[in-house]
């Protein structure tokens, strides 16, 4: 089922088409804004103590929230990653990729990464937090 959303790209003639992300995403509707999230279930578990399996939890729990706001994955025009090894993302590039594309679809919102010494919770690997609009 597709979800209809008023989201429109933002991508300036002339720049090379962005990978994997949008340069910018304007939208009309409700705010919802998504807290950090981590790699763990509901529960507070860690089942995935691998970079790409906490990725996919991870980004379940921020669609879990705009679910609860009446929203679905297509309504996310904001994300930030916070992962503690660069070099742990780039080699495992591609399992990232598969694994936010199965939680994900084909939807890129504007995205950042930055690369932390550390997080809260010892055994997180990555933290997203998000913004949605979902349409009123």
């Amino acid at each position: 089922m597709t979800v209809p959303t008023p989201h429109q790209v933002l991508h300036p003639a002339g720049w090379k088409a962005a990978r994997g992300y949008a340069n910018g995403i304007v939208a009309e509707g409700r705010t919802v804004y998504v807290g950090g999230q981590i790699g763990w279930t509901g529960d507070q578990v860690f089942e995935a103590k691998d970079l790409p399996g906490q990725v996919r939890q991870t980004l379940q729990n921020v669609v879990d929230v705009v679910r609860e706001a009446g929203g679905a994955p297509e309504h996310l025009v904001k994300m930030t990653w916070f992962i503690t090894s660069k070099n742990d993302y780039l080699a495992n590039v591609k399992a990232v990729g598969d694994a936010y594309r199965s939680v994900m679809g084909k939807h890129f919102p504007a995205m950042a990464m930055v690369e932390v010494s550390a997080l809260i919770e010892d055994e997180a690997k990555v933290e997203i937090e998000a913004i949605a609009v979902v349409p009123a």
